[in-house]
Order: structure tokens, then sequence, then C-alpha cells
């Protein structure tokens, strides 16, 4: 019996959480569905959005189902993120028959981004420029004291060897089992190690000390705005991409973006002994209660959550229902030009399960 904790998130989030359970319990699994109390239920029985209940539950669970916060659930989901050290956000971008891509040709685009999870701007380290006077800090490119450069913001960029070295390994592992399944076996890195050569430097100097004990894997580095043009242009040519954290936050929303949007987009977070799972989309407040948000990208978590504890078939079963929905194309919810609700579009993924 595996425990997953099931965390519903905010605004219209719950909509796609909780069909994607109904669907998951449909296929007889030994799941038990832990339900802590996070957000407006902390609040309610605790004071805390975060309560030390919750907190034990997620410990003593093997994963958990994240929906998307705009706040209340938000300190579970740092604690998820930085307190279980997940530092390996993976965020697949694969075209499937059905979806509405923007592109005249997106078939065959399947790959991977692995983005550091943890560090780079994430650290959440910022200020007034004039705090830095003291440290007498000379900007590398002007010349100039950086506390003379006038009334203004700061924010701290953190790149570790340690972090890099766990996120590059995790990359070049996830090529190699790829490889393994008939992809390419190749590890594209992109960084702006011209302008940033210490911190975006260091990234890429790991990444390819890492690079050179997978010799059966291929590796790459470009600059991170070359390789923006590139994720547009010829996202084909991509199998496994590892990102710093900034980078790879903005640039798996850009992937979405090329097989049909962000309602498509899975995501999981792993660290060494835990992970957790979540669509990227968002808690899209705009349509809350409305019944149309797209579960697909929800459902699509829930099978990496499912392949993590070991429920291979179960979540193939569940890939290639919802595949054959796209497939059949009457059932779509509206951003990917359908007319269904999300309560239609998980009745025919059931059908088809």
């Amino acid at each position: 019996m595996k425990k997953v904790v099931v965390i519903e998130g905010e605004d219209a989030a719950p909509e796609a959480v909780r069909p994607t359970v109904a669907l998951i319990d449909s296929l007889g699994l030994d799941i038990a569905w832990l339900y802590p109390p996070v957000g407006e239920s902390g609040v309610t029985r605790h004071g805390t959005p975060f309560p030390e209940e919750a907190r034990q539950t997620i410990d003593e669970a093997d994963a958990t189902l994240f929906g998307a916060t705009s706040g209340r659930s938000m300190d579970a989901l740092f604690y998820l993120r930085w307190g279980r050290q997940t530092y390996a956000n993976v965020r697949p971008t694969r075209w499937v028959p059905g979806y509405k891509s923007p592109l005249a040709r997106p078939e065959n685009i399947d790959f991977i981004i692995v983005r550091e999870n943890l560090e780079d701007m994430y650290v959440g380290v910022e200020g007034d420029v004039e705090s830095l006077r003291p440290l007498e800090l000379i900007s590398r490119t002007s010349g100039h004291p950086v506390a003379d450069m006038g009334t203004g913001r700061f924010a701290l960029k953190v790149i570790t060897e340690a972090g890099s070295e766990r996120i590059a390994r995790f990359a070049f592992e996830l090529a190699r089992k790829r490889k393994s399944s008939g992809r390419a076996g190749k590890v594209t890195c992109a960084t702006k190690h011209n302008m940033l050569p210490e911190s975006d430097g260091l990234f890429l100097e790991v990444a390819r000390q890492v690079a050179s004990g997978y010799a059966d894997i291929a590796f790459e580095a470009f600059i991170v705005d070359d390789f923006a043009r590139r994720l547009l242009a010829e996202p084909h040519k991509l199998d496994v991409v590892v990102l710093p954290n900034l980078y790879g936050d903005i640039l798996s929303d850009a992937a979405a973006g090329l097989v049909g949007g962000l309602g498509l987009a899975p995501s999981g977070c792993y660290g060494d002994d835990y992970a957790y799972f979540e669509s990227a989309h968002g808690s899209a407040p705009d349509i809350a209660g409305r019944n149309i948000i797209n579960p697909t990208a929800t459902l699509l978590s829930a099978v990496m959550m499912l392949d993590y504890l070991d429920f291979l078939e179960a979540g193939q079963r569940l890939t290639s229902a919802v595949e054959s929905v796209y497939l059949d194309g009457r059932c779509l919810t509206p951003d990917q030009g359908g007319t269904a609700s999300t309560t239609k579009f998980c009745e025919a993924v059931a059908l088809e399960l």
C-alpha cells in the first residue's frame, strides 16, 4: 500500500485534482489517499495554513499530488520543495495528436526539461542596493561601485557546485534511461556563461565534468538566448535539457506553448528520497467554479507519480486513455478548441479506461 498526500490547492485547481484521484481509484491500485489540513482547512482546524500535522503527514507519505496554489497552500509547497529537497523539476514536453499546437509540424516533439529547483535567484534574497555599500562591490561591466548606481533593489543569484552536480547527474541518468527506450540519448545545457562566468559558468563547468563520465550520452551546450531560439525553431532535435532554476522556469512554460499550452504540461519534482507532482499551469482563478479547466496536466502529472510509485502499467493505461480522447477530438476543453467541461473530458477518459 502506497500513501499519497493530496493537496488540492486553490481556485480552479481542485476541479482538476478531484476527478484525477477518482480516475486513479478506478484502476484498483493499492493507494491510500491522505488529505492533511492545508490552506483553508489548516486555518480552520489549527489556525495556520500549514500546521505540524500536515508536515508529518507529508513526511510519512510516499509522494504528494499537488494541485496549484495562489497563496493559502504556499507554505506546504515550499516545504515540499525546500523542506524535502526536491531539487529536480522534470517538465516533459511531448506532442500528442489532437493537441492544439501553434506549429505547422509538431509531430515527434518529445523532450524533457530538467530544471534545478532550489538555487539560482530562487534563494529569495533581495534588498536595497544601498545595503550593499559595506561590501564595496564593483560592477564587472561598468567598473563602478554597485552601491553608487542609485536607489533600487538587488536580487542574489546562487549557483553551487553540489547543486549543479546533482541536477546534471539527474539529467544524464534520465537521458540514459530514455536512450534505452529508443530516444536519442543527448543532454543539452543552456546558461548565460558569457555574461555570468562565475555563476552560470560554474553550472556549465560542472555539467561538462559530469558529461565526461557518460560516454554513451551526447552533450551540447548553448548560451541560453541562442537555446531559446533553438527551442522554438528546432524542438524536434532536443532530448533532455538541463537548466539553472530561473531559465528552466521560464523556458519550460515556453516549451509547453509549442505543443498546445500549459493545460497540457505535467510536472514532477524529485529529491533523493521524496517526490511531489503538480501541473504547471497555476491555480487559474479566472475560470474557478466554471468546470472548464483542462485536467490533462494534472492527469499526466499523476502518471508521473504512478511511475515513481512503480505502478507502471497503470500509468501507461491512463496515458493511453488521455491520448485516445485527444485523438478522437470530440470531447476537448475550451483551451484546446472544444466545448467540453472538465467533467465531460474526465468521463471520456473513464470510458477509454
